[in-house]
């Protein structure tokens, strides 16, 4: 099944509105022609307004970095999928590994919120991946199952196909490490037979997964020319429109395109 790749730049806690601004009107003009990839943007949550709004009348996505289980309350601080979607967005990151260390958010937790982005209409993706101490155990396969199991708990076949997931080995994010490009198509390589053990052959052909961790412009080509990794998930290479444009370009350029 041919899946189409994505392209998902995560800008974490960097850029005001008017930086997000900026952005887009360098970005925009750097990918004049459209390609062959999904693009996908995750500014912060002060900038979705803004860029929801620039975004409009392109194929560019628009994702936010997190999102509440409850649908409106007393939670101070956090952001329904409602209001993600009135800014525009049609994904929103799920257990990334920063919300998971940082913010001491589990399974459970994870899993409240796919499910409640499911409910709003919006696409959840969901973040996986394995601690140092986890890799040089040789843990992996076990970490990244475990998470699947509970992040992914009630979601069916049909839920499924709205799904991407991103593995991303904590012990790469921002270290300049990444893992190396037949060692992350191996564990990609897992997650799609679990997906397929766990939903079916075809299910599991139609899911993207993405890999993320430090990738940057001169590691895409070797990350996508894996036949299991789907797209990226890109960091603070994708801070700079110069820099992202490459991304993007790399994946455009390579399987048959």
């Amino acid at each position: 099944m041919d899946r189409r790749r994505l392209i998902a730049g995560n800008w974490k806690m960097n850029k005001t509105p008017e930086q997000t601004e900026a952005f887009l009107d360098s970005f925009l003009r750097l990918r004049a022609e459209e390609g062959s990839s999904e693009i996908l943007l995750l500014p912060p949550f002060t900038g979705l307004e803004r860029a929801g709004r620039l975004l409009a009348d392109t194929s560019i996505g628009l994702g936010a970095q997190n999102v509440h289980f409850e649908q409106a309350g007393a939670f101070t601080g956090e952001i329904s999928a409602a209001m993600l979607l009135s800014c525009g967005c049609r994904y929103v990151l799920v257990g990334h590994s920063e919300r998971r260390t940082l913010f001491l958010e589990d399974d459970r937790l994870i899993n409240r919120k796919l499910r409640a982005a499911f409910s709003a209409g919006l696409s959840p993706v969901l973040c996986v991946g394995e601690t140092l101490e986890e890799h040089r155990l040789n843990r992996v396969k076990e970490r990244i199952t475990s998470q699947l199991a509970a992040g992914l708990r009630d979601v069916d076949n049909t839920g499924i196909s709205s799904v991407v997931i991103a593995y991303e080995p904590i012990w790469a994010i921002g270290t300049g490490e990444t893992a190396g490009p037949e060692q992350a198509e191996e564990t990609i390589g897992v997650i799609r037979g679990w997906i397929a053990d766990t939903y079916g052959e075809r299910e599991a052909a139609a899911v993207r997964i993405l890999y993320g961790g430090s990738v940057n412009p001169d590691n895409t080509t070797s990350l996508i020319a894996q036949a299991n990794i789907d797209g990226v998930l890109v960091g603070g290479a994708s801070l700079d429109p110069d820099s992202f444009a490459r991304i993007v370009v790399a994946a455009d350029t390579h399987r048959g395109v």
